[in-house]
């Protein structure tokens, strides 16, 4: 089983930029894809990155070309690169591999947007 712990949110203003980290116990496995999501307290969680195997990423809309996700597989590391943040991106951020099967979640890490 692998445990992540997420990293680096905070208080922003809009524009302003933030990068997460996410640490796993355990290996994710090169072979593994992997994501970041966001969960506003009583809303769905939704998937905001996923990179593959391959290197190859994806975004939805709403944060494409804001957000960059990267990894560091010999370190069991991902990040979260997010820029030009706006106040709709305040949320818990969490990691995980891709599902539908899912590990344990991690606490998360929160991140604010506020002027």
């Amino acid at each position: 089983q692998v445990q992540f712990v997420e990293s680096g949110g905070g208080l922003v203003q809009p524009g302003g930029s933030l990068r997460l980290s996410c640490t796993a116990s355990g290996t994710f496995g090169r072979d593994s894809s992997v994501g970041w999501y966001r969960q506003v307290p009583g809303n769905k969680r939704e998937m905001v990155a996923r990179i593959n195997s391959d290197g190859t990423t994806d975004y939805p809309v709403s944060v494409k070309g804001r957000f960059t996700i990267s990894r560091d597989v010999e370190k069991n590391t991902l990040f979260l690169q997010m820029n030009n943040l706006k106040p709709e991106d305040s949320s818990d951020y969490y990691c995980n591999r891709v599902g539908p099967l899912y590990y344990n979640w991690g606490l998360g890490t929160r991140v604010t947007v506020s002027s």
